[in-house]
């Protein structure tokens, strides 16, 4: 029989702890192996335990959930799981919880929340197990803001007929800010369904726009896609791509979820293929599940040019994996290497419009 998942649990709040002891403990493959109620008892626990996995509450007594990661990932580095509440100040913590390695956040509902968790275990017993097969990368530097200096390389003004839609899901944030930031500022039209919770998709895209050289923001119904700017599908909605006469807009609505989430990359990706088609660029970053496989594979068929990040360098090699195998990639590459290479694909075809 494989060996459990062995879970230790972190939150102040001891209903909580017990809800969420009762719903992992229901699946055969996690095993509960203790809770904490602050960051102090939490280290003893880590220390003794030497836990797969810990969930992790951001507000806590006497240690904060990020303070107390920081010290874990520098002395004792744990696959985590950020749960966290859609509360502004503690969506920018839990995102710069990921940064300092944390491998996925999963949002803690505002009201009601014995109740609302008690729905969510089949999310929570997902994300800890993806959580779990993680690879557990050491935090790298986050870019800082660039003096805004004119591009060396050929400008990509003639981009206006382009589009380039990427995917990501677990480890994804860390990985676009890797691609966003080394990418130009006239970079063509590009709409991003990152899976992230309502709340902290708005919070990402704003911290996003101060490392980049470019505008980053979360989309919003008719919002027109042109170079220079980044869509990022909002939390719980579906976004789409469409057109009127020369330019391209995004649509965005709440149609079911598609492989258990909203916004779905396959979405996203299908609208690509149908009003894009030979004038866009895929990318899937590293992510859990399938989504975005079917979607590129029709975007490869309407004549796009579609990349996968690479196993190595990805957190979870879910979702590019799926795609190559459906065959819809046609170049897979490390993460440091995707924002050059989306760069001359650009001038390429800039160069073959001209």
């Amino acid at each position: 029989m494989p060996r459990r998942i062995r879970c230790l649990i972190v939150d102040d709040s001891a209903v909580i702890r017990s809800v969420l002891q009762r719903m992992l403990s229901s699946d055969p493959e996690i095993e509960v192996v203790g809770s904490a109620p602050d960051p102090y008892v939490a280290r003893e626990k880590l220390v003794e335990l030497k836990p797969d996995v810990m969930t992790l509450d951001i507000e806590m007594p006497r240690m904060d959930g990020l303070t107390f990661l920081e010290k874990v990932m520098a002395a004792m580095p744990t696959r985590t799981l950020i749960i966290s509440s859609l509360a502004k100040q503690q969506s920018e913590m839990a995102l710069r919880a990921l940064e300092a390695g944390a491998i996925d956040v999963l949002a803690k509902p505002a009201i009601d929340v014995t109740d609302a968790l008690q729905g969510m275990r089949e999310e929570l017993v997902t994300r800890v197990k993806a959580v779990a097969q993680a690879q557990l990368h050491m935090p790298c530097a986050v870019p800082q803001p660039k003096t805004k200096v004119p591009l060396q390389t050929r400008a990509l003004g003639q981009t206006t007929h382009q589009i380039l839609a990427i995917a990501a899901s677990t480890g994804g944030t860390e990985a676009l800010k890797v691609v966003l930031s080394n990418l130009p500022p006239d970079l063509p039209g590009t709409v991003i369904v990152q899976h992230m919770p309502p709340v902290f998709t708005r919070t990402f895209a704003t911290n996003l726009s101060r490392i980049c050289d470019f505008e980053v923001k979360e989309a919003e119904e008719g919002d027109r896609v042109k170079p220079g700017l980044v869509l990022i599908a909002p939390g719980n909605y579906h976004m789409e791509l469409t057109r009127s006469g020369a330019y391209y807009y995004v649509k965005l609505n709440q149609n079911p979820p598609e492989h258990g989430v909203r916004p779905a990359a396959d979405v996203l990706m299908r609208s690509v293929a149908k009003y894009a088609g030979k004038n866009a660029v895929g990318v899937v970053l590293t992510g859990m599940g399938r989504d975005g496989a079917q979607g590129l594979l029709e975007m490869h068929r309407a004549g796009s040019y579609n990349i996968a990040q690479d196993e190595s360098t990805s957190v979870v090699y879910g979702m590019p994996k799926v795609a190559w195998e459906a065959g819809g990639i046609d170049k897979v590459l490390p993460l440091g290497d995707i924002a050059p290479h989306l760069i001359r694909e650009f001038q390429k075809r800039d160069v073959a419009a001209s």
